[in-house]
């Protein structure tokens, strides 16, 4: 299986990364931006709602 990478970025601070989809929760999730420590559901920091869709198909499979 092909491995997808996400592109987040933070709403916060706006530091944008890729992570690894299989490394990452559930959308609805609290997650913490290293950089800044803003604590939000990890779907808020998907930068693209393709991102979002990609990681609700791996989540709910």
């Amino acid at each position: 299986m092909q491995e997808a990478w996400l592109q987040l970025q933070c709403p916060a601070c706006s530091v944008a990364w890729e992570e690894q989809v299989s490394d990452l929760p559930a959308p609805d999730t609290q997650f913490v931006c290293d950089d800044c420590g803003a604590e939000r559901a990890l779907s808020e920091f998907m930068r693209t709602t393709r991102d979002l869709e990609v990681l609700q198909e791996f989540t709910d499979s």
